[in-house]
């Protein structure tokens, strides 16, 4: 791992320290945060699946009651019957936060009653189809709500796994790296610095002794 160019100075040494604790303890935090995700996410999985595949069956009983509709009305008579009613709205959407994550929070509205179609041109089985249908749509929204919230659980699990590398892989060694090299230098520099002093006391000291032959 490269070190961090920086001058190799005590003041540097200290700063680099200081970074790395910081570096440290962001890490330990991360992956703190980590894992209390993964349990999340992990703890939604199951659950989902099991809706889905409740709701995927309340949905093909719907759509069966729409395919005999669709048989007896045509397509042409279904589309009309389905484009005859007011539009409104069918659901309030908020969000709340989740460890970080925003997930949107699907409310459904009450459900219009069926009408608007002529009852003489269209099979009684529509009512059936649109009550079942209607009966299948707030957990279709829930269902919704849970799959868009595992999604955003992934995605930032995903953003978490790669700060926590860089800090442990990268960050951190470049910083242990680089406080090693600045201290091996500032050790050879007093190093150089005491065999110096040394080599000056030595000449003082020759000095004195010849002045003191001399005298």
């Amino acid at each position: 791992m490269p070190a961090l160019r920086v001058n190799p100075n005590r003041m540097e040494l200290m700063k680099l320290r200081r970074r790395r604790q910081v570096a440290e303890r962001g890490h330990k935090l991360l992956k703190d945060k980590l894992d209390e995700l993964m349990k999340e996410f992990l703890g939604r999985i199951a659950a989902t699946r099991r809706m889905r595949a409740d709701v995927e069956r309340e949905l093909i009983s719907a759509y069966g009651l729409f395919a005999v509709v669709r048989g007896e009305a045509g397509s042409a008579g279904l589309a009309l019957a389905l484009a005859s009613g007011r539009p409104t709205g069918l659901v309030d959407v908020t969000e709340r936060n989740v460890m970080s994550v925003r997930i949107p929070q699907f409310e459904p509205l009450p459900m219009p009653a069926p009408g608007g179609y002529s009852l003489a041109t269209t099979p009684a089985m529509l009512d059936a189809a649109l009550d079942s249908l209607a009966a299948v749509a707030p957990r279709l929204l829930e269902l919704a709500e849970r799959e868009k919230a595992i999604e955003l659980l992934a995605a930032e699990i995903e953003t978490t796994r790669r700060r926590v590398n860089a800090l442990e892989h990268v960050l951190i060694p470049q910083l242990t790296d680089t406080i090693r090299s600045i201290g091996m230098k500032l050790d050879e520099a007093e190093r150089g610095n005491l065999t110096r002093l040394m080599k000056v006391k030595e000449i003082i000291a020759a000095q004195e002794a010849r002045e003191n032959e001399r005298a």
